[in-house]
């Protein structure tokens, strides 16, 4: 998937929020990140133009310049809130929750309202950083890609 513009945002895709509420995540995305690896994801809200969510794993957020999410939160690091409760920490909220191999994460009513998400939306997947890739849910990065002549995946 080509950046929209040049100097832009690289973007791999959409993902649709289905009705049993889970969401395929675009498997480049999987594969850059390697997801998928661990068994579950971090989920940690996004910017507020962009909203929706980012994704990253255990094993790229602890050794980061923002280790310290984890390490200032034991129990998100360890698994032990529980899966989709968000936990505020220095303006932005984290949860965890599993991951399929092929990269399916199911969502619960709970984590679509705290996100203000809504069955049907489709999320916009963008490389964020060597961390984490987000999942957009509006902005102009998402009105451009309703614009963009060229495809656009939907997962």
């Amino acid at each position: 998937m080509p950046q929209m513009n040049k100097g832009g945002k690289f973007i791999f895709g959409k993902s649709l929020i289905r009705e049993d509420l889970t969401i395929q995540l675009p498997p480049q995305a999987l594969a850059e990140y390697n997801a998928a690896v661990e068994g579950k994801v971090y989920l940690f809200t996004g910017s507020k133009v962009t909203g929706g969510f980012c994704v990253t794993r255990k094993g790229l957020l602890e050794p980061s310049k923002l280790g310290h999410i984890l390490s200032g939160n034991p129990a998100l690091q360890k698994f032990q809130t529980a899966e989709g409760e968000f936990i505020k920490y220095k303006g932005r909220s984290y949860c965890w929750v599993h991951i399929s191999e092929n990269g399916v994460i199911q969502l619960n009513r709970q984590i679509l309202d705290f996100l203000n998400l809504k069955i049907g939306m489709k999320l916009l997947s963008i490389r964020s950083s060597d961390i984490a890739f987000t999942m957009g849910a509006t902005g102009p990065l998402l009105e451009r890609a309703e614009n963009y002549e060229g495809e656009i995946p939907l997962y």
